[in-house]
């Protein structure tokens, strides 16, 4: 963060802390809190209004890319995707399960979604997530 200013420097340091506590990444501006803005912007010395005028399309991209690599992590891909209903439709065959009606999908992938943010938590609050290598304070 050493090299970011102004905007993208609160930027950079919101999308960092949303991903350590959410292990995602904010879909637009409007996801982050703003209690999180108004909590971080004094820490990296930029008016908490300026998170408004944050660059989401390349500025975003660009930081996702070097959190995720940060952390080790890699983008979500359709292939990924295909792999993973695959997996599901897989499994529920070989156990004899009847597919689940699309209300139950949504339900199912929100709680899949809320276990791992609970792993990726705990993982992260004790130590076992791997921090980033670049010397950067969170």
């Amino acid at each position: 963060m050493r090299n970011e200013s102004g905007v993208t420097r609160l930027g950079f340091a919101l999308l960092l802390k949303f991903f350590e506590v959410e292990a995602r990444f904010p879909e637009s501006v409007r996801e982050v809190p703003a209690a999180a803005v108004e909590y971080v912007a004094p820490q990296v010395k930029v008016p908490a209004g300026a998170w408004a005028e944050y660059d989401w399309q390349s500025k975003a991209q660009r930081h996702r890319g070097e959190l995720r690599a940060a952390y080790g992590f890699r983008a979500n891909t359709e292939e990924d995707q295909d792999r993973l209903a695959a997996a599901v439709v897989a499994r529920r065959r070989n156990d004899h399960v009847e597919p689940p009606a699309p209300g139950q999908v949504r339900r199912l992938v929100g709680k899949a979604v809320k276990d791992f943010e609970k792993r990726f938590l705990r993982a992260r609050w004790t130590g076992s997530v791997t921090r980033p290598a670049h010397g950067w304070r969170t």
